[in-house]
C-alpha cells in the first residue's frame, strides 16, 4: 500500500509505502515546483522497473549471463480513447540469439504489465 501526504510547497507530495519514500509533483507550468516525479512518470517507472526485474530473474533462474538490463518506457496519451506504454529493452551479456530472444519475449509476462492489461476499477476504501 502507498500512503501519500502533501507537503507545503504546491502540490508537492510525499508517498510512502512505510520503509521508502519519494515526492511526486506537477510541472511548474501547471503550478507545481517539478520537485519530484510526475504521476505518469510513476506509471512509466512501474512498468519499466517491472520489465527490467523480470528479465534479470528470469536469466538468473535459467542461468543465462546477463550483465546489464536497460528499460525504456514512454506513456503515449495523445489518443483520448486509449494509451500506449511505448518500450524498449536492451540486454547486455554473454548470450545465445536464442536466450536473448527468450528473454525478450519474457518481458511480456512482465506482472505490472499483466495487470495494467486487465480491466481495472477504482474502488473507495470506507
Amino acid at each position: 500500500m502507498i500512503r501519500t501526504e502533501s507537503e507545503e510547497i504546491n502540490y508537492k507530495t510525499k508517498f510512502s509505502n512505510g520503509t521508502h519514500s519519494a515526492f511526486s509533483d506537477t510541472t511548474i507550468d501547471k503550478g507545481g515546483s517539478n520537485s519530484g516525479f510526475r504521476p505518469h512518470e510513476l506509471l512509466e517507472a512501474a512498468v519499466a522497473c517491472c520489465m527490467n526485474m523480470h528479465i534479470r530473474m528470469f536469466a538468473e533462474n535459467h542461468k543465462m549471463d546477463v550483465s546489464k538490463v536497460k528499460t525504456e518506457v514512454s506513456l503515449n496519451r495523445n489518443d483520448p480513447e486509449f494509451s500506449v506504454f511505448d518500450y524498449k529493452v536492451e540486454i547486455n551479456g554473454k548470450l545465445t540469439g536464442l536466450e536473448k530472444k527468450k528473454l525478450m519475449q519474457v518481458v511480456q509476462s512482465c506482472p505490472v504489465k499483466k495487470t495494467l492489461s486487465k480491466r481495472i476499477e477504482f474502488i473507495r476504501i470506507k
